[in-house]
């Protein structure tokens, strides 16, 4: 049953659409991720133009992270004073992201800047997170125990200026850290349609120290409202939310979420990781593939919504 995408300006299939949100909500369930990571390439690959892909996934995040949020809020998660420090940076980033998918746009570039980007983006963490579960999987096996990491642990952020405490994260560090890293998930939600939850849970644990359990919870609290307001900026300044696709992919991530949660239950973390990062990895290669092999047609006359 095919259906037409008033904004994308297509049909695509019905099945393959909440397909697709099924399969990404089983991967989200499994792993433990928002899944923007993996749903825009996949909208790519199937023929949504990219800065569609980019922006109704945003939507999608958006809508999908709330449940997620309050659920990390009812068990005391959630650090609202580091999740307010995150935000500020994360709406100047969402901002200035926004601005450069419309200058992209009037360019006629953008669809290979995003391309560029996942390669790039996923590439790196792809490569850092399959080589950090192969250690965790030979150190089980040889009976070793992981490294502890505490979050009482002094580095080179502690010594920055501007220093707040955070009675929840049990930390008093400066805020210039959290800033920065909010800036560059509201640029990559902006850009990439990703929640960035992916690079920002890994740099709350490993770089600010916050305890795990926290910096998920916090992570989700200011992705909600970051991806919100990517939506409505793309939405106003680029026209390029499609609704009616939002709606489907929902539909199959709630569905398949629920599946992904059993299946993650009988994997060990250690092999979770390994599994998302070689499906991270392979992502990054099939897009690597795409921007490198010939095209059909070497000159079109399609608008490629640079302009709408």
């Amino acid at each position: 049953m095919q259906i037409y995408l008033p904004i994308a300006e297509m049909s695509v299939s019905v099945f393959l659409l909440v397909g697709l949100g099924g399969i990404v909500g089983i991967l989200s369930g499994m792993f433990g991720v928002g899944g923007g990571f993996l749903m825009t390439p996949m909208l790519i690959f199937i023929g949504i133009p990219p800065v569609i892909a980019v922006a109704t996934e945003a939507n999608q995040i958006a809508a999908s992270s709330v449940s997620g949020s309050i659920a990390q809020w009812r068990r005391g998660n959630v650090d609202i004073k580091m999740g307010a420090i995150l935000l500020c940076g994360g709406v100047a980033g969402s901002i200035v992201g926004v601005q450069i998918v419309k200058i992209l746009r009037e360019m006629g570039q953008v669809d290979l800047a995003i391309s560029l980007c996942y390669v790039f983006f996923l590439g790196i963490v792809g490569v850092l997170m399959l080589i950090e579960s192969i250690r965790a999987v030979f150190r089980t096996q040889a009976g070793k125990a992981a490294p502890a990491r505490r979050s009482g642990q002094h580095n080179w952020i502690h010594r920055l200026p501007f220093k707040m405490r955070f009675n929840r994260s049990k930390l008093y560090i400066s805020i210039v850290p959290p800033l920065l890293l909010g800036l560059l998930v509201g640029l990559l939600a902006a850009i990439m349609g990703v929640g960035g939850g992916f690079i920002m849970v890994p740099a709350m644990i490993y770089l600010l120290r916050i305890p795990t359990t926290v910096a998920v919870g916090t992570s989700l609290f200011q992705i909600v409202f970051v991806t919100s307001l990517v939506t409505i900026l793309h939405a106003v300044q680029n026209q390029t939310v499609d609704a009616v696709l939002a709606l489907l992919l929902m539909a199959g991530g709630v569905i398949g979420a629920q599946f992904g949660v059993r299946l993650g239950q009988r994997l060990r973390g250690e092999q979770l990781r390994a599994l998302l990062a070689l499906l991270v990895l392979a992502m990054c290669a099939k897009l690597g593939f795409d921007l490198l092999v010939e095209p059909d047609e070497l000159f079109s006359v399609a608008d490629s919504f640079g302009g709408h």
